[in-house]
């Protein structure tokens, strides 16, 4: 019984790892989604503005879903990189400064715990426990000092997660074309795609409020704002342009 007890118990552990884990992802996934909903419905409404054929909207909207998709993966996956790389270089240059430098480094720290209004003989102290450990001391600078913090996320995975929920959330504003293309759909395209991407931007933008930690309706609403906004900037390019092009 007891070895059932611990097994069920290490599997709970692995379980709530994972979804921590799924958890430190969900910054990039709701962006992700978000970007990818608004340009693809910003596409689709643009084409349906410039009354183009469904077959060319569904061209449309998957060209610029994984072309945009891809950019903005590599973009997070990039920025991410440089800022890790931005990080160990500055850790190297403190832990340069630390052996060869100590006194002006602990100095430093002396400056920072008595603008936290430490003095006397308890800011010797903390300077003292904190220069006696060279990794301790390490991240009061980084901290402190550089107000840079290091990252557990890794570039990669920021990366796909970024392409996979653009992907994703971006296929909901293609799904009716693609099912009229091949069912056929009887009703209005353009007006059930709106309700489909609405309940996507509602879904989205009440997973962004745990990222920013604001309103739940809050949330919903500046997320539907903003993608219908984009969307009838959009269709109305689309409007004007057909107009004058096939005058």
């Amino acid at each position: 019984m007891n070895e059932i007890h611990d097994e069920n118990k290490i599997h709970s552990v692995s379980q709530s790892g994972f979804f921590n884990r799924l958890q430190d992802y969900l910054g990039e996934f709701v962006y992700g989604g978000i970007d990818g909903s608004v340009t693809t419905f910003a596409v689709v409404a643009g084409a349906v503005g410039a009354s183009l054929d469904s077959s060319i909207i569904i061209i449309l909207g998957f060209a610029n879903l994984f072309a945009d998709g891809f950019s903005m993966s590599v973009g997070s996956y990039l920025s991410s990189k440089s800022e890790r790389d931005n990080f160990k270089k500055h850790q190297k240059i403190e832990y340069w400064e630390i052996e060869n430098i100590p006194e002006a480094e602990k100095e430093e720290v002396r400056q920072i715990y008595r603008e936290k209004g430490f003095e006397g003989e308890l800011l010797e102290q903390v300077v003292d426990v904190i220069t006696s450990d060279k990794d301790r001391w390490v991240d009061v600078m980084m901290k402190d000092e550089l107000a840079m913090m290091e990252t557990n996320k890794s570039p990669f995975a920021m990366g796909a997660v970024t392409f996979v929920s653009f992907i994703l959330v971006g296929l909901i504003p293609l799904i009716i074309y693609v099912w009229d293309y091949i069912y056929g759909f009887e009703g209005n395209l353009f007006f059930s795609t709106c309700v489909l991407t609405s309940l996507g931007f509602i879904v989205v933008g009440f997973l962004k409020t745990y990222v920013t930690e604001t309103s739940i309706l809050k949330g919903i609403i500046e997320t539907l704002v903003l993608g219908a906004i984009a969307a009838a900037v959009a269709y109305y390019v689309g409007d004007i342009l057909e107009s004058i092009i096939t005058k």
